[in-house]
């Protein structure tokens, strides 16, 4: 795993945007992993499903909880744009006002929420962007070969280590055209 260069403030709720492949989730269960979090992975078919048809039971799963958690994490929000209505009535409800429910939303397109009208939270949620691996942060792994060729995301640059190594076998040929 490389280290990201990238400014979470974690004292309010945030979307986190980015490419496919770009280390959302990853990253977002890195920061999440010992803290207390009612998550919810979008890319569960049951619970795209049921926060698809009905988002209001993220309000009665939060009330059935022994304790309120200190975050709320959505990973693939842009599967259930409506559930982000709740998501801003839960933010706003007075009896959160002395300690706000913080979200983390991950989603890799803005663009799509936009165009479907959802509600983007203005001024409720900070918008942060993971781009693809940078020069930086790859350090001594920085090939600017591959770099061209595939990308540096980190599911491109897998693939590129699988191909590469099993090219090391091959051989040239002559063709006569």
């Amino acid at each position: 795993m490389y280290k990201r260069l990238l400014n979470i403030l974690e004292t309010n709720s945030f979307f986190l945007f980015g490419a496919r492949g770009t280390g959302k989730t990853t990253l977002i269960r890195e920061l999440f992993t010992d803290r207390d979090a009612f998550w919810i992975d979008l890319l569960k078919p049951e619970d795209e499903e049921l926060y698809q048809l009905h988002p209001g039971v993220l309000v009665q799963n939060l009330e059935a909880l022994p304790a309120k958690p200190e975050w709320i994490v959505i990973d693939e929000i842009q599967r259930a744009p409506k559930l982000l209505d709740i998501v801003h009535y839960l933010i706003e409800l007075p009896e959160h006002k002395d300690k706000a429910l913080k979200f983390a939303l991950t989603g890799s397109s803005a663009r799509k929420l936009k165009r479907g009208s959802a509600n983007l939270l203005a001024g409720r949620a900070f918008t942060c962007n993971l781009y693809p691996l940078t020069y930086q942060e790859l350090g001594g792994n920085f090939d600017l070969i591959s770099a061209l060729a595939w990308g540096t995301t980190d599911s491109k640059r897998r693939a590129f280590s699988q191909i590469s190594s099993n090219c090391s076998s091959m051989q040239w040929y002559d063709l006569k055209l």
